[in-house]
């Protein structure tokens, strides 16, 4: 009888903390759009070889940074539909406190179906610059991102902490 309970607390135990140590803290999941127009300028020395600046703001809907307001800017240097992030970052405004952060590395693809452009996805890994405020805890931090298309224009932005 007390190997039956042993196993089944153990169960339970098994279950209850598992999954939240596999998987790493969500800061935030954001909804993003473009604030700008999206260019590609040629680099000149090959076809397809584009480089691009993307501006945009997002919300926060989820995580520990819901009700957040993040502007950002990227950069990427386009080769045919795949592209890598040299330069970006952005500013997350909390109410009495801010984080700044600086993408370290990313890439991206863009999404075709049927022929069209629907958006594109993104995943990367960043640091945390600057902190203040209630979440200066996280001053420092190293965090990933992952970006899912909504539309040519809209985005769900995912960062995690690890």
């Amino acid at each position: 009888m007390n190997n039956h309970i042993a196993l089944l607390f153990c169960s339970i135990l098994a279950m209850l903390i598992g999954p939240q140590t596999a998987r790493a803290d969500i800061l935030a999941r954001y909804e993003c759009s473009m604030v700008d127009f999206f260019t590609q300028e040629p680099m000149g020395d090959r076809p397809d070889h584009n480089l691009s600046l993307l501006q945009y703001s997002c919300v926060g809907v989820d995580g520990l940074l819901k009700g957040v307001l993040y502007s950002g800017s990227n950069t990427v240097e386009w080769d045919g539909l795949k592209g890598k992030i040299i330069v970006g970052g952005g500013i997350h405004r909390i109410p009495g406190g801010r984080l700044v952060t600086e993408l370290t590395e990313g890439n991206v693809v863009a999404v075709m179906k049927d022929g069209k452009l629907i958006g594109n996805e993104s995943s990367g890994k960043g640091i945390v610059k600057l902190a203040a405020g209630p979440f200066a805890t996280l001053n420092g931090k190293t965090v990933k991102f992952n970006t899912t298309p909504i539309s040519p224009i809209r985005w769900t932005l995912e960062l995690t902490a690890e």
